[in-house]
């Protein structure tokens, strides 16, 4: 089943994809909800970023370039990062190049949505507290990253989490390939078996540090052959199974000058 959220003459609704249909629902995804009878053609809305999300958690450096470079031992302790909810833009919408920021990098990823409050649990059953899979784009400005390794601030700006378009809850994530296209060009192509921590281990490591709630979304890092962009970019990330998210990268306007 495919969620999406979606806007049509200024009005926010919240609706399930099937083919070029999109049937509006009323309620909470994650646990009740209904079918209104009203139906929209995908031709004629505006597809928003996927959820709000309660919280964004990011990983890094979590891809190797094949199965023989996969550690045998993993990380003592992720590297694990927080992106502000401010930073989500759905499909189509304009990522920012922020004024005096030299350098912006796009990162195509699996996110998962958490859909039950989690904790402690193990990796068995890691699968069943989480709701669906969506696409994410963890977009990067690193001269913002301090010299002792925080990250946060240089994945912190508006516009620089993409999120989109629908959010798919019947996906193998084993079985899929994250993949992102710069200007038509295949950039990133790689199956998830080569996370170098695997979905159900990172997130049952959240679940031991902090309770996880439904609406958390959790980017599972990005496949290497990510790259530089300019304004003027067009960047399409891509996991066949749920869809494609396209955003432009454009420039920040100066600011209006008063007087």
């Amino acid at each position: 089943m495919k969620f999406t959220r979606f806007i049509v003459n200024d009005k926010v609704y919240t609706g399930v994809i099937t083919d070029s249909i999109i049937r509006e629902i009323n309620g909470d995804i994650f646990r009740d909800w209904e079918y209104t009878g009203k139906t929209f053609s995908k031709s004629e809305v505006k597809l928003l970023a996927p959820l709000e999300p309660n919280q964004i958690i990011g990983i890094g450096a979590n891809y190797v370039s094949k199965v023989e470079d996969l550690p045998n031992e993993l990380p003592e302790i992720p590297v694990f990062f927080f992106k502000p909810t401010s930073s989500v833009i759905g499909p189509e919408e304009d990522i920012i190049i922020p004024k005096g920021v030299e350098q912006v990098k796009f990162e195509s990823e699996l996110a998962v949505v958490i859909g039950k409050e989690a904790k402690n649990v193990p990796e068995s059953n890691v699968l069943d507290y989480v709701f669906g899979y969506t696409v994410g784009n963890d977009v990067t400005a690193p001269q913002y990253f301090h010299q002792d390794g925080h990250w946060t601030l240089g994945k912190a700006f508006d516009t620089f989490t993409p999120l989109g378009p629908v959010i798919e809850t019947e996906l193998d994530p084993f079985n899929v390939k994250v993949k992102a296209r710069l200007n038509g060009v295949e950039k990133q192509n790689s199956p998830t078996q080569l996370m170098i921590i695997p979905i159900r281990k990172m997130i049952s490591y959240l679940t031991r540090i902090m309770t996880l709630k439904p609406g958390d979304v959790i980017l599972t890092g990005s496949p290497l052959g990510a790259e530089f962009v300019k304004a003027g970019d067009i960047i399409e990330c891509e996991i066949e199974e749920i869809g494609t998210l396209r955003n432009p990268f454009v420039a920040a306007k100066e600011s209006a000058k008063i007087g």
